[in-house]
């Protein structure tokens, strides 16, 4: 398939780590806290187990994210926990509010360049009132027929959004870097897909690639090369 196809398609594009920079913030409010915590026993990578599991349980965003942590620290602090303890903890969330917005190499030009010829949805999931603001921030918004968060991202609700756009699975492509939320879960749903791997992809969405089905796939390593796709 190349740029050259007269065929329009229908592109569902992610936004968290495809359209612009984000676990990595997530990454060093984690570190933060686990160097706060100093817990005796437990690995970094055990502490942040029970964070991914109490925020699966939570929700998504920087305020259930926050939550998050402040659930983990009541379950595993070893020492008396004190008011300013919590406090403490809320700023390593509340600052991920605050961190810049960095649109990845190349991604608006190749919006810009796909919106002439394809059907751009916006699709992502977390708190719809974070997710929007992000969207505002990167000014990425015009390019979109629609802009949906979800609250989570599994076979059934892309099969909603199907029946909810009247689009066919043949002609519409999941695009994003999480082979959890973005693949598997969109080929489950019978739809095609396109992997672009990001280095810092969340590591509760990290496992292997579900290619059964009847989807086409492709694996990128830019955003900008889908314009030689499609």
């Amino acid at each position: 398939m190349s740029q050259n196809t007269h065929i329009s398609y229908t592109l569902f594009i992610d936004a968290d780590d495809t359209l612009w920079e984000n676990n990595i913030y997530f990454e060093q409010a984690t570190s933060n806290f686990i160097q706060f915590l100093r817990h005796s026993t437990l690995s970094p990578q055990e502490v942040e187990a029970v964070i991914n599991e109490i925020q699966h349980q939570l929700g998504y965003g920087f305020q259930k994210f926050t939550e998050s942590l402040i659930a983990t620290y009541r379950q595993l602090s070893e020492r008396p926990i004190q008011d300013e303890d919590i406090e403490q903890i809320r700023t390593f969330g509340t600052q991920l509010a605050n961190h810049p917005m960095e649109v990845l190499d190349g991604v608006e030009q190749t919006l810009r360049d796909l919106s002439h010829r394809h059907t751009l949805v916006l699709v992502t999931k977390g708190h719809a009132e974070e997710q929007q603001l992000k969207v505002e921030r990167s000014s990425l918004a015009d390019y979109f027929e629609h802009i949906i968060v979800l609250p989570e991202k599994h076979p059934e609700a892309y099969q909603q959004l199907l029946q909810q756009l009247h689009l066919d699975a043949t002609t519409t492509w999941m695009i994003g870097n999480s082979p959890h939320s973005d693949i598997n879960a969109s080929r489950q749903a019978g739809l095609n897909t396109v992997f672009i791997p990001h280095a810092h992809t969340w590591r509760a969405e990290l496992t292997a690639l579900w290619l059964d089905g009847p989807g086409k796939h492709l694996v990128l390593q830019k955003f900008a090369e889908l314009s030689e796709h499609f």
